[in-house]
């Protein structure tokens, strides 16, 4: 399904009014919350808007667990970690408590073995089902999703839940959760933005199925939604 708005503002607003109706609905049907955050400047807008007075006494922020759907290989504080950007843009502003928040990084140890680790958590508080409530996605300029790149060895994964990996095309290390793994959940949502999606976006929905070129083509939920929140400029062509 796809939803298309005026402005970018727009896009904020129902995405956050949809984070916040997911998490009463799973909190008030089984105590907790479970949410997967997208990296990037694009959702820093949605999370800005999460932090406000108007909408972030809606959620009970002690029933929320937060964890990631790909990060870069970077320490915590710096400029490129998603989870700083995170902080920054919402969870350093709401009272969620710190055990409750999974970021995809740790001192110490390689991205391989941390991935281990993640998928572990993830159990931990999902149990072996693994679905996740909701996932909030971005979608590149070439089709990507999370840290699933075109071309990568990553996109062909069944049975992992996260996988890190070497992208030589940015001469860093990432970690990412896998297709398999996003499709479990409840609900998915992809926000795009910018004339510059247009054309990937266009292949995904409409173009011959091929996720080796558009790796957003493997996102495909077992049982729940997929919604994507689009601009005009990202749709013109969809």
């Amino acid at each position: 399904m796809i939803q298309i708005f005026d402005t970018i503002e727009e896009i904020n607003s129902k995405a956050a009014d949809i984070f916040v109706a997911s998490a009463q609905k799973a909190i008030s049907g089984k105590g907790k919350f479970s949410a997967v955050l997208t990296g990037g400047s694009s959702p820093a807008g949605i999370y800005r808007l999460l932090a406000s007075a108007d909408y972030k006494t809606k959620i009970d922020w002690s029933k929320v667990y937060i964890f990631w759907g790909d990060e870069r290989w970077v320490p915590l504080d710096d400029n490129l970690s998603n989870a700083k950007m995170s902080f920054e843009a919402l969870l350093s502003h709401v009272p969620i408590p710190q055990e409750n928040i999974f970021t995809m990084y740790e001192d110490g140890i390689s991205a391989e073995d941390y991935a281990v680790k993640y998928e572990q958590s993830i159990r931990t508080i999902l149990g072996d089902d693994g679905k996740f409530d909701l996932i909030l996605l971005g979608m590149g300029d070439d089709g990507h999703t999370a840290s699933l790149f075109p071309g990568e060895a990553v996109l062909n994964e069944q049975e992992k839940w996260v996988s890190a990996y070497r992208l030589e095309s940015q001469n860093m290390h990432r970690i990412t959760l896998t297709a398999p793994l996003i499709n479990k959940a409840e609900q998915i949502v992809v926000v795009a933005f910018g004339e510059k999606k247009a054309h990937a976006l266009k292949e995904v929905l409409h173009g011959a199925y091929n996720p080796s070129l558009y790796p957003m083509q493997l996102i495909k939920p077992v049982s729940g939604e997929l919604l994507f929140l689009v601009d005009k400029k990202a749709a013109e062509k969809a």
